[in-house]
């Protein structure tokens, strides 16, 4: 006989944080220095002009400016196209 009634683990009742991650500042709008423009995971936007990559792949400003948005094409490893998007600071 069982010394305890049947119950059902409660392993998934808990929930994980939210991250926030994405597009802070906006094509066209103002930035200072330090302040976050994009928040990702790995390197889906690429790094421009006047800005930094985090070690977190976090995008920053690194001089005061205009956030500025392009389509880059880049070669992958196998030898195979794709384009990104990549931010800079105008």
């Amino acid at each position: 006989m069982a010394k305890r009634k049947a119950a059902g683990k409660a392993s998934n009742l808990t929930d994980s944080n939210p991250k926030y991650l994405g597009i802070k500042a906006n094509h066209g709008q103002k930035v200072s220095t330090g302040s976050i423009i994009v928040r990702q995971r790995g390197t889906k936007y690429m790094v421009g002009n006047n800005v930094g990559l985090g070690k977190d792949f976090t995008i920053f400003a690194m001089k005061d400016g205009v956030v500025e948005f392009k389509s880059k094409r880049k070669t992958n490893y196998d030898g195979s196209t794709s384009t990104r998007k990549q931010v800079s600071v105008v």
